[in-house]
Formats: structure tokens, sequence, C-alpha cells
């Protein structure tokens, strides 16, 4: 007989970690203890050597869906002569750092059980077991036990605490179990709060205010979703007045998969990613259907998802149409968490509104991603994926803060040799998303008594994140924004070598003080190079231009040499408009330099004619991909010289070609020339970061005429992986 103590970190709590242990210790005939505590779990273990070494190799092998073991330290002690295996109660320690799960769907045992009539959960609108359902969203702190949730004011029926107590059943330590007798109430209301009925009464009396053409609000698993009929061209028209959002595409729920084939087209990749267990919104092909063209105008792609709660499922088996379920905010404001700030915010939007009595503890949006060449490519990580923790070699013993850019916020700590990414905070606009960056600032603190010894933030000094920064007490060191986002790629894929990245977005303050956004750097963890970059341009009048986007097009045309060819352009402008704008450009007053190529996707749906003012980032860009024609193989000749990319020239042959679709084209597939061009000239491994990758024709292109291109699939492409390339290049410094 021989006695091993183990410590195990990773996601191992709120997972069905400790019951799958025991059940792993009774079947091998093992004796002793396995325990929570405060930086993962602990496990004693005595038995012959043959079965525990069985144990140790189905501890991986074996692992429950949700559980993951990023270290396993074993030490051998003398023997206890344990006479059972046990769970025993969780201890506190004085270092906290046991991985917070994220939010799960619902897995097919439960759901399962609600559509039973003979199980005690049927239509059971709060089913959960340790395998689905919320953790990040109800907890307060570690360890992950249920009075450190929003599940400590409710008691356990005798039934649930038998479930609960039994090492044996799904349902042991799952901290959100309950049942219709002792869990959270649901409650139907009209705007001034009244109650119109509860529980299963009220999910049936929300779904028929939403057939009667209500745009109503439901309480999700990390907020309120905004939610109507999304087969309603009038509805639809209603709720993008109501939210003054006129083009922005909506999320659909759906029902189930064979749904999501009868609408859309999609490949087994991208229906693996629909059912899988973090049920994020997936962009997909649209084919013809009954959902509503109001729902995703001017585009060819629709954002699904699956119901993911037994409240959407239930709600979606009375519905029996798709609907439109988006978070309810006003516009560039985090969710809404609670029924106060609805309705405060949300007032002469909805109509009424399903709420239940356990708190939201942290917010989370719904997650977005879209499948390239069989492998994901992220745009906004939140609910299912966040926290997201990657464990590093490193003797890095500080611990340390990265706040993130500004749009697409995310902040990320590195502690205990874990780097953990926080869910999408959002673009720090404004009063409200700039208190959820506290809130999620303080929330980790709170989870692992964490006071950073180090801060990272980004170069922009209007940056609010920046600013935050440097008002602490706390030392602090600024990384330049797109050679972050090539040192997040290059910490997910581990590359610790020099490498050519390119990283194109909307916008990053450059080292010379003006607007980047269409780098080539030759780097590695520690340095970077610009090595090529798009010629300037004005924007005129700042921030101005991102919205009107006529203003960036005009101020291209204003440095080239100006002729009839641009008269019909020029006379879109009023008179006095067009004068002021000159002045602007001609003595740079509020017009700083700009080189980002998602600015030149506005300029090339300005000079299509397809848009000239944008409601949302990136929607020039979605509208020229809708428009992209695969037989067109020409292209527009931007060519490199000196180390700049000119293309200013290509606008008189923009306006000569006038159909938008071969504009389009030309000017996608000039874009996967450069690249390739720039790239042949470099015995280099080709990183791809920044906002602009997002369309998926680009990239495709890209990597379909190219060898050895890399890209995030586990980190967001954006500006959501800031933090994390920001943690990287401290975490690489050369002593």
């Amino acid at each position: 007989m021989i006695h091993y103590k183990y410590s195990i970190e990773g996601i191992v709590q709120g997972v069905g970690f400790r019951p799958f242990v025991y059940t792993l210790a009774l079947k091998h005939s093992l004796k002793g203890f396995v325990l929570n505590d405060s930086s993962g779990v602990k496990i004693s273990l005595e038995g012959e050597p043959n079965n525990i070494d069985i144990f140790e190799k189905e501890l991986y092998s074996k692992l429950p869906p949700l559980a993951r073991i990023d270290r396993l330290e074993k030490v051998a002690c003398p023997l206890k002569n344990f006479n059972k295996f046990i769970i025993t109660k969780s201890k506190d320690t004085q270092s906290k750092h046991s991985l917070v799960s994220a939010d799960f769907a619902m897995c097919s045992e439960c759901l399962s059980e609600i559509r039973d009539e003979t199980n005690r959960r049927y239509n059971y609108f709060f089913t959960n077991c340790t395998n689905c359902g919320p953790r990040y969203s109800i907890v307060k702190t570690v360890p992950y036990d249920r009075p450190n949730t929003s599940m400590q004011p409710f008691t356990m029926c005798k039934e649930c605490q038998k479930e609960y107590d039994n090492p044996l059943d799904r349902r042991y330590h799952a901290q959100p179990i309950s049942c219709e007798k002792c869990g959270p109430t649901l409650s139907l209301k009209d705007m001034n709060g009244n109650v119109l009925s509860t529980n299963l009464e009220a999910l049936i009396g929300l779904a028929h205010f939403i057939k009667e053409g209500n745009i109503v609000a439901m309480k999700g698993m990390g907020g309120f979703h905004l939610i109507c009929d999304a087969t309603s061209d009038k509805t639809i028209k209603n709720l993008r007045q109501k939210k003054n959002r006129p083009s922005k595409p909506f999320a659909v729920m759906m029902k189930s998969i064979e749904d999501v084939v009868s609408k859309c087209k999609l490949s087994s990749c991208e229906k693996s990613r629909v059912i899988s267990k973090e049920r994020p919104i997936v962009l997909l092909k649209t084919k013809k259907n009954n959902i509503s063209p109001l729902v995703a105008p001017f585009i060819d792609r629709l954002g699904v998802f699956l119901a993911y709660t037994p409240l959407h499922v239930k709600l979606l088996d009375f519905l029996e149409k798709p609907i439109v379920a988006t978070s309810a905010n006003r516009s560039g404001e985090p969710i809404v968490t609670n029924e106060e700030d609805l309705k405060s915010k949300l007032s002469g939007v909805i109509d009424y509104y399903l709420d239940y009595n356990r708190e939201i503890i942290n917010s989370s949006d719904d997650s977005v991603l879209q499948i390239i060449n069989y492998r994901d490519l992220i745009m906004r990580a939140s609910r299912g994926i966040t926290p997201l923790s990657i464990r590093l070699k490193t003797n890095e013993t500080r611990k340390i803060l990265a706040v993130g850019a500004h749009q697409k916020n995310a902040i990320a700590i590195y502690m205990n040799n874990q780097i953990i990414l926080s869910p999408y905070i959002g673009d720090l606009d404004n009063i409200e998303t700039v208190e959820a960056f506290y809130k999620t600032l303080k929330t980790f603190k709170e989870f692992y008594d964490f006071e950073p010894d180090l801060i990272v933030c980004d170069k922009h000094p209007l940056y609010e994140s920046t600013k935050w920064t440097k008002k602490q007490d706390i030392p602090f060191v600024q990384v330049q924004h797109h050679y972050a986002h090539i040192l997040s790629c290059m910490l997910e894929h581990d590359i610790d070598e020099k490498v050519l990245g390119i990283a194109w977005d909307g916008t990053g303050y450059g080292d010379d003080g003006t607007i980047w956004g269409g780098e080539f750097f030759v780097c590695d963890r520690n340095e970077y190079e610009r090595v090529a970059y798009f010629e300037p341009f004005s924007l005129l009048g700042g921030d101005a231009s991102i919205k009107d986007i006529k203003r960036i097009a005009l101020s291209i045309i204003l440095d080239c040499e100006e002729d009839k060819i641009y008269n019909s352009f020029l006379s879109s402008f009023k008179k006095t408009e067009l004068n002021l704008l000159k002045q602007m450009h001609k003595k740079a007053l509020n017009s700083p330099n700009c080189s980002a190529v998602g600015r030149l996707f506005d300029m090339v749906a300005v000079i299509a004619g397809v848009c000239d003012k944008v409601s949302y980032d990136g929607e020039s860009g979605l509208i020229l991909e809708s428009l992209y024609d695969y037989k067109i193989k020409d292209s527009y000749d931007i060519y490199l010289e000196d180390g700049i990319i000119k293309y200013k020239h290509i606008i008189k042959e923009m306006i000569k070609d006038k159909d938008a679709s071969l504009i389009s084209s030309k000017f996608i597939n000039s874009l996967v020339n450069i690249i390739s061009i720039i790239s042949q000239n470099y015995s280099l491994k080709t990183l791809l970061s920044g906002g602009v990758f997002q369309n998926r024709t680009l990239l495709e292109g890209i990597i379909n005429k190219n060898d050895n291109i890399i890209f995030q699939n586990l980190l967001p492409i954006n500006d959501g992986s800031i933090a994390i390339g920001q943690l990287t290049r401290i975490l690489s410094q050369k002593n």
C-alpha cells in the first residue's frame, strides 16, 4: 500500500470534479479523501500502486465535460491507514487562485428532464446540474460553494438536499440546485412593476405577449434579453425605432438545430459550435426563410444561437417560432442585470418583462464567433467562454493587471502562473460602461484577493483604461496597441520567435502620435519594427469621420489631384460644408493622420455608393463583404514603395468601375495581394490580428493564397484580446 497527496489546479470546482474523484476512488478500491480549497482541489489517496496508476490515468482520460486540469502536484506520504474514501468540507486558505468557471448551456440530461412529464423537474425553468448551468454569473468569491453564490438565500427542500449530498448523483454539490418547491420565483410584470402572473403561467403569458407583437424583456443567465418575434417586419421595425438602432444586426435564437438548418447554410463544423456547451451566437450564411429581412439588413449573414437555459427552451416551446434575443441595454451601454435599471433605462422600449428573484452577481453578454477554415474566429468572448484561463511556464512572481483597450474592453490578470481573461465589458465611451469596467476590476480582486504589483495599459493618453491606470499609486507599463494584438496571437499559439505580424483595425495610438491600423511588424516578444504601413490620410473632424464616413473618402480625394472625375462625388456635399472640410484638410485642423485599414473600408463603401454614414463598428466592411463576387479575380494596383503602401490613386478607377460588387471584390482582392507581396519578403511565420480580419471573405482569401497564416482561435481577434497581449509583453521581458 502507498499514500500520495495531490494538489490540482484548473477548472475543478463546480464542475463535478470531486464526485468524479470519489467514483474513481471507489472503482479502484482506494481510500482517503478529496476537498475543495481556495487554490483548487486536494486529494489524499491510499491503495495498491497499480490501482493508483490506473486512477491517475483515468483522472485525465475520463474528466467531467466542464472540468480541466492545468496543474497536478503529487507527493508521497507516510500511510494514514484510511478506512474509506470520503468527500470532505471545503477549506479556505490564504492564497485564492481556484479558477472560476464560465456559465454553460443546459445539458441534454437536464433538457430531457424538463420535457419528461414523470420527472419532478418537468417544465422547471431553473433545472441544472454539475454538467451545466450558471457559475460565473452567480459567484461572489472562491471557493465555489453555495454560501458564496446568489443561491445562498434559497434553502434546499429534502429532495434537492438528498441529491446535493449524494456523491453518486450528478447534482452533487451543484450549487444552483433547486426545484419548484425551493428555487427562485418567476414573475411577469408590466412596466409599473405590477405582477401579472408567476412561474409557469408567467412564461406562458410572456409568450402570449410576444405573439401579439410586443417587445418584452426576459432575465436570462448573465442579464436581460430584449425579445420579440423574429418573423414580424412590423415588430422589428418598431424595435429599431425604439432602440435607435437603424441597421446593426440582431441575433436570432432558435429552438433546435433543425430550425437552424432550415434557415441557414452551415457546415458540420458550424453545426458543432451551434450545439456546443458554450452556445455562442454563430454567424451563418442565410438562405430563403421567414426571418424578417429587417433583422440583419444589407448583409447576407445571420447571427444564430440555440436556447441555452430552461427559461429560453420553454419560451420557444410555447412560441414555436424564432425570436430576436438581444442584450437589453441602451445603445453602447452594458447589459442590464436588474429590474430597477431595466425600468429606468428601457422604459418606452419594452412593454412587459419576466424577472426572477435570484441575483445576477456578474453580468455577461452572449459570445459571438464565426468559423473560418474549420477554426473558431471569436468576435466577442463572454458567456460560455470567459473567464478564460491560460497556464504559463514562467518565473514571474508578481501579480499583474492588464486593463486592455478602449473599444471592446476586457481586462486580464496574471498570478500563480495563470493568465485569466475577463468577459467582454464593452466600449468605454460612457459612464455606465466605465462603471462596468470598475465593477469587473472589483470582481476579480474579490475572487482572488488580487492586488496588482504592476499594471499594463495602452499608450493612448485618452483611453479611459489608460487614464484610470495613471491615477493608481501602482507602477505601470504602456504597450503599443497593434504590437499587443500580435503578442496576444503569439501567446495563444505559443510562438516565441521572430514573426511578421500584421495588425489591421480601425484605430490605435501609434508611436508617432498618429492613428495606426494598417501595420506590418517584424517582431518577437521583446521588440518590434514597423516595416510597412498604409499611406496616411487626414480624419477630417477627428472622431466625426468615423460615423460620417463621406469625410474619409473626401479626405483621400483631396490628397489626390482634383479633376472632373470627382465632381459628382464632391457635389454630394453642401457647398458650405465642403468649403469647411477643405479648409480643415488644408490646415490640418482637428484632422489627425490615420493609416487604419478599417477606415479604408469606409472609404470604399462611400465610393461604391452603398453607404455614406455608419451606425455601428464594422458596418461598411460587412456590406462590402456581402457584395463580394468570387468570380471576379481582378484587383486594384496597390503597391509598396519605401515601406509605404500606396493606394490613393485607385479611387479614380473605383469611380470609373461604378458597380458596387465589382469595386468591393477588386478592393478585397487587392488587400489579399498586398499581404502576399509583403509576406514573401520575409521567411517568417505570418500572424494576423485586429478587427479588420473579422471580415470572413478577406481572411479566407488571405489563407487560401498564403501558407503559414496564423490567427487567434481561442482569443478574440479584435480588441477583446489586447489585455492578453499587454500581459505577454511583461511576462516575456528579458532580465
